[in-house]
């Protein structure tokens, strides 16, 4: 496939309680590769068995993946992010992978060899404070202009949506959650 590039890449953000955030994003990065682009997205707070993992892996080289939490005994049940300690607390060992994480995606974005670029969960990685604020609009002012950035997760604060050009809120309407069904793997996870 012949490798295309962007004329103007965009900041994009999907927030909000409903489900389908990073599955939006997966669904970007499908259409991206089918276009010709090269696709890197970061998991931030997540190191589990998914879906979306293996799948990754055979759309390479136009899509890669990296998780960058500890693992799924640290953080992850059934895909969603837990409070690590019974006290609710972020490690610095948690704060360290998140800012080298921010590190590598930066070095990603900036290396020219990847179109569009994904920062899954970043959004929930600011609200529990294990990346400042200023680190991810720095990022984002940074950005090469043809290359697009995606930012999901819950809590997406003003200040990123003030920036962004396209920003869409997943609103839960209903859930199945709500009535006991477990996540599922290959559908939630």
């Amino acid at each position: 496939m012949k490798k295309s590039k962007l004329e103007r890449g965009l900041v994009q953000i999907y927030t909000g309680e409903g489900k389908g955030k990073t599955t939006a994003a997966l669904g970007l990065a499908l259409r991206a590769v089918g276009g010709g682009f090269k696709v890197y997205m970061f998991q931030f707070l997540k190191r589990s068995p998914t879906g979306e993992l293996t799948s990754a892996k055979l759309l390479e080289p136009s899509f890669k993946l990296e998780q960058c939490g500890r693992g799924p005994e640290v953080h992850i049940k059934e895909g969603f992010t837990l409070k690590v300690h019974p006290e609710g607390e972020f490690s610095e060992e948690d704060r360290r992978l998140v800012k080298a994480a921010l590190e590598r995606a930066r070095r990603v974005m900036k290396s020219g060899q990847y179109d569009v670029v994904i920062l899954d969960e970043i959004n929930l990685a600011l609200h529990y404070h294990l990346v400042e604020l200023d680190e991810v609009l720095r990022l984002i002012e940074d950005k090469p202009t043809d290359v697009e950035l995606i930012l999901t997760g819950r809590y997406a604060p003003p200040e990123l949506i003030e920036v962004a050009d396209l920003v869409t809120e997943m609103v839960e309407v209903k859930h199945p959650f709500k009535k006991g069904i477990r996540a599922r793997r290959g559908i939630e996870f």
